[in-house]
């Protein structure tokens, strides 16, 4: 198997689960390294078994998976694998997870409600992982749920570079369809010249899952081209509806930038229908044929993973890929 070497007594092995297949591969291809042979398979009674092919002694060990739906087995074999590697006597064992699991469920809104996002850190960590990387956390305090080092990675200038190229001269606000969101859209704001920022007021029933209602909007968009923005889109309502309410308050056009495309039932068709000109995400999460459509663009997060992986195995700077701002 082809591994980087970075000294004579570190070498690097990437790993991967079933989930995004597609993904870990070309994360392989940009590092010039290959996957750790792996045997995975469920039980009839969906018990999952994982061993590695190869010997992962001394090894810096790094396990990527997405975590679509059923998104519970896929942190469970992620879960499984990181055991799996400490009992093999890896040398170090990073969590990559692009789209963290949980990460809505970072603090308590209710009384008795859990604070899953802490519990799936608590995991992590229990199963034997020495640090976790992730691409846009739901929020920043996610990375004090775990006991060592989080590599918390930014899709911003891959979204906003793509963005910027089909914007052109246009007007341009950068619109967050909630005002938890505005740190973000300040970043936005300034990857796009300096574009003023509005938000969308949305309420939403806390006893009610995935059910927002979009308001009003606050800003500047009339006559403007309106980047929408956000970390991850699940069902779509939302995000639709804050399109809604866009061009009634007079925008020329909406765009649709986020990380995380969930797609859950029946988002493809709201967001194919919602009137926005073109849906930027990235491929965090795979996104099936039959959830694809017209306007949809998906950009590649690998490369920016890999770096990222590199960074870390050789000791260097993760926030210097993002120009010290990270």
């Amino acid at each position: 198997m082809s591994e980087l070497s970075h000294n004579v007594d570190k070498k690097l092995v990437l790993a991967s689960g079933r989930a995004h297949p597609e993904l870990a591969e070309e994360v392989a291809r940009c590092l010039g390294t290959e996957l750790l042979p792996m045997s995975a398979y469920d039980f009839a009674n969906g018990e999952i078994y994982v061993r590695s092919g190869e010997s992962v002694r001394g090894k810096e060990v790094f396990i990527i998976q997405a975590h679509p739906a059923p998104l519970n087995n896929w942190l469970m074999e992620q879960l499984i694998m990181v055991d799996s590697m400490k009992r093999a006597s890896a040398r170090g064992i990073t969590v990559v997870a692009p789209f963290y699991p949980y990460s809505r469920q970072d603090k308590k809104g209710r009384g008795r409600e859990p604070i899953s996002a802490r519990l799936v850190a608590d995991l992590y960590k229990t199963a034997g992982a020495d640090r976790i990387m992730s691409v846009d956390l739901h929020t920043a305090q996610i990375q004090g749920f775990f006991d060592g080092p989080v590599d918390h990675l930014f899709a911003i200038p891959l979204l906003a570079d793509h963005i910027r190229t089909i914007v052109g001269d246009d007007d341009v606000t950068v619109v967050s369809p909630d005002t938890g969101r505005v740190r973000v859209a300040e970043q936005w704001a300034e990857r796009l010249g300096g574009a003023p920022l509005a938000f969308v007021h949305k309420s939403r029933d806390l006893t009610v899952p995935n059910q927002a209602v979009s308001k009003t909007v606050v800003g500047q968009v009339e006559g403007r081209t309106c980047v929408l923005i956000d970390d991850m889109i699940d069902t779509g309502g939302t995000i639709a509806g804050a399109v809604r309410v866009l061009k009634d308050a007079g925008a020329k056009d909406v765009i649709i930038a986020a990380t995380h495309a969930i797609f859950s039932d029946p988002a493809a068709e709201r967001l194919a229908n919602c009137g926005a000109r073109e849906v930027v995400v990235t491929n965090t999460l795979p996104i099936p044929e039959e959830k694809r459509f017209p306007t949809l663009t998906v950009l590649s997060i690998a490369p920016l993973l890999a770096r990222a992986i590199k960074e870390v195995f050789e000791d260097g700077s993760v926030t210097s890929l993002f120009d010290g701002n990270a």
